[in-house]
């Protein structure tokens, strides 16, 4: 089943999935140095991760067979991939008769709304709290996209982790809590719309994703592969795409709805940050943006105007590591990028309470963002050596 060859890394039988990967990547250094000489090994170890998969497959499918109270939900500033897997999925279950419900939990960029089903989605706040609350402990089936910790969502995580639903986690981040019933995980998808896509047609669905939610798929994939571009692009993407296309996705709407759909305020501010804010340290192989929260007033900037941001600082010759650093009042929000070898992942995880990707990731700071900016120049040197070796 190569189409779905992904979800493989479910787990080992009788592990959890969190201790299955730490004993997965012990174990697959020392398989390398002699996989001629141990075939049968691997073998057994492919057969392992089959017999999971299929169990789990297996059980959400006996799961789905009757209609339930679905929910569905993704983490906060949902981008392209967490809304397009979100709705998606939700678009795949009510063909099957289920009742769903997406919540967001918090707002989401304009040039998403075009997404199908995008009407009916439930934007979390402290004024729904209590419908938000009724919903999640009403659910039967309960779907956590895009994400790999119940801190990403807020106030949701704590309904979610008491919640009695069956918790479904599909999600391509490092290192996932272990909070699911069912884990669909593998950190080597180049987005989790692209998890949703093997999961249907794994169900044997495929024939019921239609163009709507082709689209929502891939939105999703477009977005977090940079347009076809980064390395987590593989085979299995492209032949996604080619099914996508096949029944009618519009590609090149799609992708003028999200990257050509900006104001003027929005292009304007995207002038000055790049003129008055880009910060250079060739020394470092390094490109930093801060902006301040009276600049991001200034320029009216809506959820999703900072977007991409950092793949301009990360576009100069030379530069292998790059970060935006906004201050966003309650805390300082963080993007990094990166090309080669350097993990923004571990820098973010081990300095900035983040975390993501090899090649991208997130982070914050409850400092002010002079002193986050400060501390963020000062962690350069210890990494200078990682980032001349990077490629």
């Amino acid at each position: 089943m190569p189409g779905y060859l992904r979800l493989y890394l479910q787990a080992i039988p009788a592990l959890s999935f969190q201790t299955a990967l730490k004993r997965l990547k012990t174990l697959f250094y020392c398989i390398r140095s002699y996989f001629f000489r141990n075939s049968r090994l691997i073998s057994l170890l492919i057969s392992g991760f089959i017999t999971s998969f299929m169990h789990d497959i297996n059980a959400l499918k006996e799961l789905l067979r009757e209609p339930k109270e679905v929910m569905i939900t993704t983490h906060h500033k949902p981008d392209a991939d967490a809304l397009g897997s979100s709705l998606g999925l939700a678009g795949y279950l009510k063909k099957l008769g289920h009742r769903v419900t997406v919540i967001t939990p918090s707002d989401y960029p304009s040039f998403l709304a075009w997404m199908e089903g995008n009407d009916d989605v439930l934007v979390y706040s402290e004024k729904n709290d209590a419908l938000v609350q009724r919903i999640i402990s009403e659910s039967q089936m309960i779907f956590c996209l895009d994400f790999s910790n119940l801190s990403r969502i807020n106030e949701m995580g704590e309904y979610i982790r008491n919640a009695k639903g069956t918790k479904v986690l599909i999600d391509h981040h490092l290192q996932p809590e272990d909070f699911a019933d069912l884990d669909f995980s593998n950190p080597q998808a180049a987005a989790t719309a692209e998890l949703v896509y093997d999961l249907i047609k794994a169900l044997g669905d495929s024939d019921k994703i239609d163009t709507g939610i082709g689209e929502c798929l891939y939105a999703g994939i477009m977005t977090d592969t940079g347009s076809f571009r980064h390395p987590s692009t593989s085979k299995n993407v492209h032949l996604i795409i080619a099914d996508l296309l096949h029944i009618g996705v519009n590609t090149s709407n799609i992708h003028r709805l999200i990257y050509d759909s900006s104001t003027e305020l929005r292009l304007r501010f995207l002038g000055y940050a790049l003129k008055d804010k880009l910060v250079v340290l060739p020394e470092y192989k390094t490109a930093y943006i801060a902006i301040t929260a009276d600049e991001l007033k200034a320029y009216d900037s809506k959820t999703g105007d900072t977007e991409g941001l950092v793949n301009f600082a990360l576009s100069i010759e030379g530069i292998v590591f790059a970060a935006v650093i906004i201050d966003r009042v309650q805390a300082v929000k963080m993007s990094f990028r990166s090309v080669g070898d350097f993990s923004v992942n571990e820098f973010a995880r081990a300095n900035f309470n983040g975390g993501g990707h090899k090649n991208a990731a997130g982070g914050m700071s409850l400092d002010t963002l002079d002193s986050t900016v400060a501390k963020f120049e000062s962690l350069l040197p210890q990494y200078k050596e990682q980032l001349h070796a990077s490629c």
